[in-house]
């Protein structure tokens, strides 16, 4: 039986693809920042282990769990589990965008790096980064999610190059828009960090960024395009089983459109484009 280690299963995109791959045969090892979430994922049938990406510990202590259960060997790992800070770049504190880049990036480079070694010593891994149409293109009021997610691409392209010939493969999936929590939880973030009332784009908070954030949470309304999580977690199984992985697998209409223009646009047309988005 293969394993996986995976990342913010609490719900979502994690959640789902923990369910999805224990359907298929795979020993699924299901990572919650939270123990609450942890132990209720067990009382449901999954191994599970506390794991926070912006708690250093937690990532060593998940980690050295996991690899317990599983005889110290793990086929792929699937770094997944991230959050938005919605403000213009101006507004963005730097404690904040620290803070991102932590559970976004930097907890993600650590747990990585902690599993490298098992799979070289085994001869092959899979490590799955779900990363972001944002991680192609930027878009206006996503300033700190717009750079941890072009950090992400960069950081795994160049592991992808530098892993050549050991057996272990970094993948890149792709989402656009998915129906899950994630702009309630960017709300939150948002209510945290970012003191709108008395930037000088004000206005424009109040006429488009707060009636997105706090209107379409309350009615649910889906984006254009949104699919449910069970898209990411396809493309997530034939990255693990393709014989031959790509290095990205997009997800939803707009993370092609996204690449596709960013090959073929000029830059001048490409930030109208996204400027209206």
């Amino acid at each position: 039986m293969k394993s996986i280690l995976i990342t913010g299963c609490s719900s979502g995109i994690g959640r789902h693809a923990a369910g999805y791959l224990k359907t298929r045969g795979w020993r699924v090892l299901a990572a919650c920042r939270a123990q609450a979430d942890a132990d209720r994922l067990t009382s449901e049938g999954f191994e599970s282990v506390r794991l926070d990406y912006e708690d250093p510990a937690s990532i060593a202590e998940g980690f050295e769990e996991a690899m317990a259960r599983t005889g110290g060997r793990l086929d792929a790992l699937f770094n997944n589990g991230a959050y938005a800070i919605p403000a213009a770049v101006e507004d963005l504190p730097v404690a904040a965008l620290r803070r991102n880049f932590e559970a976004n990036l930097f907890g993600w480079h650590d747990l990585t790096r902690r599993v490298i070694p098992v799979m070289r010593a085994q001869g092959h891994g899979r490590i799955v980064q779900c990363s972001s149409v944002l991680g192609l293109v930027a878009m206006p009021w996503r300033g700190s999610y717009n750079a941890t997610k072009f950090a992400l691409e960069g950081l795994t392209d160049t592991l992808r190059l530098e892993m050549r010939g050991t057996g272990i493969h970094p993948i890149l999936i792709e989402p656009g828009p998915i129906g899950t929590a994630f702009r309630l939880n960017a709300r939150r973030q948002f209510d945290r960090w970012i003191d709108w009332q008395s930037s000088a784009r004000a206005d424009q908070y109040r006429t488009t960024l707060v009636p997105r954030l706090y209107k379409a949470a309350e009615t649910s309304k889906p984006d254009p395009f949104e699919l449910g999580p069970e898209a990411v977690s396809r493309k997530l199984l034939k990255a693990l089983e393709a014989r031959r992985p790509r290095a990205r697998y997009y997800v939803t209409t707009p993370t092609y459109v996204a690449a596709l223009s960013r090959r073929l646009l000029p830059q001048g047309l490409s930030d109208r484009l996204m400027g209206r988005i």
